[in-house]
């Protein structure tokens, strides 16, 4: 009894604890370079909406990838990592580099156009879809 209540006091001290998230992130984090315009044309542009759905980009409806609307409501990315600005710029600059069995590919995004989408997805509205 005594090493039961020993073992659960040490799983407790030992439990995943993950801080809690402001309600929504926003792109105040990104150098003032970050352009959401140029962010949103670069997700047409590289291919995005060939697997993920992105409020106000039109494109096919493809369910391939997670839709993107909420991206800023998310504790953490790709399930790993946790979700900041700079975090979601590494995650699209090499998402291979961050979760190896991702299907996501790494396209050769600049810093700068990473910058850019992240800027255009953090400044999304509330999407109703989880994502």
């Amino acid at each position: 009894m005594l090493f039961g209540a020993a073992t659960l006091s040490l799983l407790a001290a030992c439990g995943d604890e993950r801080p809690a998230l402001a309600p929504n992130l926003t792109a105040a984090a990104l150098p003032e370079r970050a352009d959401a315009v140029r962010g949103r044309q670069w997700i047409s542009e590289y291919g995005c909406l060939a697997c993920h759905a992105v409020p106000s980009v039109r494109g096919p409806a493809s369910s391939v990838g997670p839709p993107l609307g909420n991206v800023g409501r998310q504790a953490y990315l790709t399930g790993l990592l946790p979700n900041t600005p700079q975090n979601l710029v590494r995650w699209l600059m090499d998402p291979p580099a961050i979760n190896a069995r991702t299907a996501m590919p790494n396209v050769g995004l600049s810093q700068a156009e990473a910058e850019d989408i992240a800027a255009f997805l953090l400044s999304l509205p509330e999407s109703p879809e989880p994502s």
